[in-house]
């Protein structure tokens, strides 16, 4: 099984009451050799109504570098912790997130489009007169707009995230049919030498596979795409290395032969188990 989960929530998530403390405990039962705690910053998040935070989904990186770095030394014969953030993309934010993330010496930054227009798609109002095919197009679009616009992060986060909340949610949806905007965004990836994720929450939401779709990866290998992480994009204890025993045969069928952890923004490629 995998060894390494890079992609986790704690506490400095607004979506998350986990600490710290207890995510790295459940890695280390569950025989992970290498994590990565990459918590939101969601800045200018659109619906801080429905929080007790002023501003959710933003955390001080003072407090959240310290906090890490004293529980890296005490765990550090233990279990290798790296320090990361996601990062959710809007235009008027890049130059917000490039003084973020320099401002710390995070070792990894997945950049997510979590916010489509100004509305998250997990809300239904995002699907509100239109199909789940507009929606999803939409969103694909926008995630291609925003990766010709940012440069500062090393993966980018669940590509087909979108595909959880739709009326139908996968029963319409494949590579194929959004073939043209896929592409684009996995070219653009390519070409500034960033990399994706695979991120097994697709399974914990019953989607029958891990984002992304199977297809997507192996159009993204086929495409010279080599950078791929792994995650649970755990918030809780027992949802770390969720499902991670169908990775290596999965990436394995998909034409993979190594995936990457990162170290200070710089990837390090593994041999799958």
């Amino acid at each position: 099984m995998m060894q390494t989960d890079f992609h986790m929530h704690t506490g400095f998530s607004t979506d998350s009451d986990t600490s710290p403390r207890a995510m790295i405990e459940a890695s280390i039962q569950k025989g992970l050799k290498t994590i990565c705690i990459t918590d939101h910053n969601d800045k200018d998040f659109p619906h801080p109504e429905l929080f007790d935070e002023d501003e959710p989904f933003v955390f001080e990186e003072a407090e959240y570098f310290q906090t890490l770095q004293e529980l890296r030394r005490e765990y550090q014969s233990k279990i290798d912790v790296r320090i990361g953030v996601e990062i959710g993309m809007q235009e008027h934010l890049v130059s917000y997130y490039n003084e973020f993330v320099q401002a710390e010496p995070f070792d990894f930054v997945i950049a997510s489009m979590h916010i489509i227009h100004g509305m998250d798609p997990y809300y239904p109002q995002y699907f509100a007169g239109r199909s789940d095919e507009e929606g999803y197009r939409e969103a694909f679009a926008e995630t291609a707009r925003m990766l010709r616009m940012y440069d500062n992060f090393d993966v980018l986060g669940h590509i087909d995230y979108i595909v959880r909340y739709g009326r139908n949610r996968e029963q319409d949806y494949s590579y194929a049919k959004y073939a043209e905007e896929l592409d684009e965004i996995l070219r653009l990836v390519i070409e500034k030498g960033k990399g994706i994720e695979l991120n097994t929450a697709g399974y914990k939401y019953g989607l029958g596979f891990a984002h992304p779709h199977p297809d997507i990866l192996r159009r993204y290998r086929k495409l010279g795409g080599e950078i791929l992480t792994i995650g649970a994009d755990g918030h809780k204890p027992e949802h770390v290395a969720y499902d991670f025993s169908k990775v290596s045969a999965l990436l394995t069928d998909c034409g993979f032969k190594y995936y990457t952890e990162f170290s200070q923004r710089k990837p390090i490629f593994k041999q799958l188990p």
